[in-house]
């Protein structure tokens, strides 16, 4: 009775194997690239006439390191402003000049970790309260009207200047 030899390729192929085949492609073309780059370097520092060239000067080391650290300063300037745009994307596309459906229109400290909350959602509004234990629902309030609902004052958010200042003003 002849044993058939398992095929490769009928097991389930894992990471560990992904990453193997990738390696070992990645060190295969480095090392054609040195080969590559070994056999340029000989045909151009060779003159036409059989005679090596010399390698050009080094660059000064301090315009090479004026270079390298504006290098890394770009980098790292990218890397961090990518960054800040990944954590605040939600904030950047949200719509201008829209008014949000959920407010806290008024809050009360009670002690130290408890506190009393009315929040609005559209017209509806509600009395909750938050305490280490959890949030609860205290009472159901009085709906309102869509004529006070546009007077209500935003809370969230600080007040533009400009609306602080007349305020302050109208005041005295």
């Amino acid at each position: 009775m002849k044993r058939s030899r398992p095929d490769v390729f009928s097991r389930p192929v894992g990471r560990l194997d992904f990453f193997l085949v990738f390696f070992q492609a990645i060190r295969t073309g480095a090392k054609f690239l040195s080969f590559a780059a070994g056999f340029a370097a000989d045909n151009l520092l060779a003159d036409t006439n059989g005679t090596a060239l010399t390698a050009p000067p080094f660059p000064d080391a301090g315009v090479s390191l004026l270079r390298v650290t504006g290098a890394l300063a770009l980098v790292l300037g990218l890397f961090l402003g990518g960054v800040w745009l990944f954590k605040n994307w939600q904030r950047l596309t949200a719509q201008r000049g829209r008014q949000p459906k959920l407010n806290i229109l008024e809050s009360r400290s009670l002690g130290a970790r408890q506190a009393v909350f009315v929040v609005a959602y559209e017209q509806q509004r509600f009395l909750v309260a938050a305490s280490p234990a959890g949030v609860s629902l205290l009472s159901h309030l009085p709906e309102t009207d869509a004529g006070t609902a546009d007077t209500l004052p935003p809370a969230a958010g600080p007040m533009p200047f400009g609306q602080a200042l007349a305020q302050v003003l109208k005041r005295k």
